[in-house]
């Protein structure tokens, strides 16, 4: 299921969308905040570049709000509808939730954005520098 060529494995890998074999970004942790949008410019394998043109990832705040809608409406259905909390406690879970995935919010938007763009293709030559 999740293997290389499949739009599901880039996204969630954080792998170059046109190759697979490498990560865009320069850490592989989103929770190393510092670094969290620090991406490399192309890729070394296939040379793809990932900031196409300047503010490409500012299409990815639409990605961010539809993901975080659906980490919410997820913490709501856990908390309150599975456990029974009440509404404030919630509201917590949802806040806390949305706090804790914000990292891999930020990074499966870039990488779903990316991959609207970018597809995968097997037989791109590989780079040479």
């Amino acid at each position: 299921m999740l293997k290389k060529g499949n739009k599901l494995y880039s996204i969630l890998t954080g792998t170059c969308p046109r190759c697979n074999e490498e990560s865009m970004y320069l850490d592989k942790n989103p929770y190393h905040l510092g670094k969290i949008y620090k991406m490399n410019e192309r890729c070394s394998s296939c040379g793809l570049k990932y900031k196409m043109e300047p503010s490409f990832f500012y299409g990815a705040m639409y990605v961010s709000y539809g993901l975080g809608i659906a980490f919410a409406v997820a913490a709501f259905v856990i908390a309150n509808l599975i456990i029974g909390t009440g509404l404030i406690n919630t509201f917590i879970a949802i806040i806390g939730t949305l706090i804790v995935f914000m990292p891999v919010i930020m990074r499966l938007s870039r990488n779903i954005w990316i991959n609207m763009f970018v597809a995968y293709d097997s037989n791109k030559p590989k780079q040479t520098l």
